[in-house]
């Protein structure tokens, strides 16, 4: 299925599907509690790495400009708030967010094509095995784990490297960098980049194996495109799903 006007129309009611049919397999036994966690590990494998190498010019990137335009307008002091706040709700889902559906996403849409073209997803159907239940439901619930925590890894990265720029770089005094770290950021915000983390994940996931199954032939070009289109859509849905939970996250925390 290429990307046409009729797919435009189409996906929406089939991922919608997709999402009814892996919430009822979750509770559905049994569960493929060895799937999961081997798909946990395997993205996590993928995506660690880029992680940590993302978080630490994220960090510095807003710890400067967050320091410059505090520095002109007076208000040096609330550098470290300002860029703790910014990194925590913003930076670290979507870095975490990118990362899996750039990585994670690709393996997992590849990966499924592949067994698709193989017949291996139809074999599965002819012995009475469900590829939701056995396929889909153990990834998505994976990337949404595994982006959760490399949300909070790249919070922590990012933090200490945006302490390590504005106190080298900009002369931001530690001990008003470190006392700003909980001025303007608390349980709330955590909790909100938490829940924005593991949406972008289990979004991420599902169009990847939505696409990975919905591969109708043409071999590894198919395969290809496919992963090419999981990319693209899942970054479109993370920033429309990004505005939607900011806002009301603020709704609520301003309340």
């Amino acid at each position: 299925m290429g990307f046409s006007a009729v797919s435009v129309f189409r996906g929406p009611g089939e991922i919608t599907a997709m999402v009814v049919e892996v919430t009822q397999r979750i509770f559905t036994r049994p569960f493929q509690f060895r799937e999961f966690i081997e798909q946990a590990w395997f993205i996590t494998s993928v995506t660690l790495m880029p992680t940590i190498m993302v978080s630490i010019p994220f960090g510095a990137v807003i710890s400067l400009q967050v320091g410059n335009l505090t520095g002109q307008l007076g208000a040096q002091s609330f550098a470290g708030a300002t860029a703790v706040l910014a990194t925590v709700r913003e930076a670290a889902p979507i870095a975490a967010a990118k990362i899996i559906a750039g990585a994670a996403g690709s393996a997992i849409c590849s990966d499924l094509g592949s067994r698709k073209i193989r017949e291996e997803i139809d074999a599965m159907e002819v012995l009475g095995i469900n590829p939701v239940q056995r396929l889909v439901t153990p990834r998505m619930l994976a990337s949404g784990l595994v982006a959760l925590l490399l949300n909070s890894l790249v919070c922590i990265i990012g933090i200490m490297g945006g302490y390590f720029f504005s106190v080298l770089v900009q002369d931001v005094n530690p001990g008003a960098f470190a006392a700003g770290i909980t001025l303007l950021t608390g349980v709330p915000e955590v909790i909100i980049s938490c829940v924005k983390a593991t949406l972008f994940g289990l979004i991420a996931g599902l169009v990847a194996c939505y696409r990975g199954l919905t591969i109708t032939g043409g071999g590894a070009k198919a395969v290809g495109n496919a992963v090419n289109e999981t990319v693209v859509f899942a970054f479109m849905a993370l920033f429309v799903v990004n505005v939607v939970v900011t806002a009301i996250g603020i709704q609520m925390t301003s309340k």
